[in-house]
């Protein structure tokens, strides 16, 4: 099987594209540089209206013709799978519509969907869990796109009290002067937000957290918080693009 190259729409959002290219890397068995796998990065925010404000109501555009359009650049560039690093952009009403653009301009190539991928982790790898908690945008949150999807495969999704979550989670990521897209990092005003998620979710009976926003991991160090595991939809997807690019190159055990 010839090996496929692997295209990333990097820009939702640049640091969030910047960690999965590093994920992609991290988890390919690779004992020199010749061995890594061939990767594409298009980046271009500017084209890409905010996912988040479209699910809300506040565009009318639907960032799903841009994110389209720059998959097919990929797909012309000679990538043959794809992933969108960006949990709202797998929003129903986005994702579903990124699909029709695909198929109306007959590009075949392969678009991972990151949710399904981590339904799929968690019957792999924590099969005893069936209350799962979900850190995300205000976006992800109110489209439901981890709810449906974990609620197909049997788990149960636990999502923050509406006031937590748009007085603190949603800002952690969003807020101009401390949160995580504005900043790059995970300042402790930021932190200590999502920190009081965890322990809300872990209260009403969430059993491992998922980092439903692909700017969240930034935030975490260790693979565990408030004594639950820590679930990163970015390194799901990072492996399950290289398993589709050549499987062989794939690491055993996620690191």
């Amino acid at each position: 099987m010839a090996e496929k190259w692997i295209g990333v729409v990097g820009g939702v959002g640049p640091f969030a594209g910047i960690d999965l290219l590093g994920k992609i890397a991290a988890q390919t068995v690779a004992n020199q540089d010749q061995d890594h796998l061939t990767v594409l990065n298009w980046s271009q925010p500017a084209k890409v209206v905010d996912r988040t404000e479209y699910l809300l109501g506040e565009v009318e555009e639907n960032p799903a013709v841009a994110l389209a359009a720059q998959v097919q650049q990929l797909a012309k560039m000679g990538a043959g799978v794809v992933g969108i690093p960006c949990n709202t952009a797998h929003a129903p009403r986005i994702f579903n519509q990124i699909r029709a653009e695909l198929a109306a301009a007959n590009c075949d190539v392969t678009l991972l969907h990151m949710i399904e991928e981590v339904g799929r982790f968690l019957q792999t790898h924590l099969p005893e869990v069936t209350q799962v908690g979900v850190l995300s945008t205000t976006g992800t949150y109110r489209a439901g796109v981890y709810v449906d999807v974990l609620g197909e495969l049997g788990f149960t999704a636990v999502l923050p009290p509406l006031t937590l979550q748009t007085e603190k989670i949603h800002p952690a990521i969003y807020d101009p002067e401390y949160g995580i897209k504005a900043c790059g990092v995970a300042t402790a005003e930021a932190k200590a937000n999502l920190q009081e998620g965890i322990v809300t979710l872990k209260t009403a009976g969430a059993e491992a957290i998922i980092l439903g926003c692909t700017e969240l991991p930034l935030a975490f160090t260790k693979p565990t918080a408030a004594g639950l595991p820590l679930i990163d939809p970015t390194l799901i997807l990072a492996r399950a693009l290289i398993r589709e690019a050549n499987p062989t190159k794939s690491k055993e055990v996620i690191e």
